[in-house]
């Protein structure tokens, strides 16, 4: 059975959130506080984070950087935090998903079954991913350039696995955001990911201004070259 963490410090919310997950099959733990969220965390084991980022003694963000360190377990923002900057900040420190408040119950289940079946598809036997001098340690969750760490945001790691993952194949803007984000197209739209992907090739290309390792192909969309 997959056991899901909530903090949030919404009583009502709460009460109807744990009876819907619930009717799906889940066990849920819920804290209403950070502190009260560490230690619920240190000590159980769990499949997926539901976070709010506004609460009485912090901020889901710092509590989803705090989990990053050490966990890749998929973590849900939902909240009312709605700006773009919010959106756009608990994407980029390991949120996998983000939904604004208020919202629909059935597309909150969806969510949460689509995030638990990616964290499953993710977990197979595969541990390391290398072609184009760029090595990514799935375990460690770990990017090398030729043998040197890089400083990647979540939102550019879970970009560069899906490229190496599909090597080769032309991956539309809409293939991209619907297995990498699943958000507003207002906010997590084309002209956002055009953002992300030269940012991420300033990382990885030897010149990003003309990229060898993440091609553009035109009117189409994306693919990672297999040639070294």
């Amino acid at each position: 059975m997959k056991r899901l963490f909530l903090l949030e410090d919404d009583l009502s919310l709460i009460n109807g959130l744990s009876f819907a997950v619930k009717k799906q099959g889940y066990e849920i733990e819920v804290a209403r506080t950070t502190l009260e969220a560490e230690t619920l965390w240190s000590d159980g084991s769990f499949d997926l984070v539901i976070l709010d980022v506004s609460l009485p003694d912090g901020s889901g963000f710092d509590f989803c950087k705090k989990i990053r360190r050490t966990s890749k377990v998929p973590v849900m923002f939902l909240t009312a935090a709605d700006e773009e900057t919010d959106i756009i900040m608990g994407l980029d420190i390991g949120g996998d998903d983000y939904i604004t408040k208020p919202f629909k119950l059935a597309v909150f289940l969806s969510r949460i079954n689509a995030l638990l079946r990616r964290s499953e598809n993710f977990n197979t036997a595969v541990t390391e991913l290398n072609s184009n001098d760029i090595t990514i340690q799935l375990l460690k969750g770990e990017v090398y350039k030729k043998g040197k760490l890089l400083d990647l945001t979540a939102s550019e790691y879970k970009l560069l696995c899906l490229f190496m993952e599909n090597q080769g194949q032309i991956l539309s803007p809409e293939q991209i955001l619907g297995k990498l984000w699943d958000c507003s197209e207002s906010y997590i739209d084309n002209n956002s990911l055009t953002v992300y992907i030269r940012r991420l090739r300033t990382k990885i290309e030897d010149n990003p201004g003309e990229p060898k390792r993440i091609i553009t192909v035109r009117g189409m969309g994306y693919k990672w070259n297999t040639a070294d």
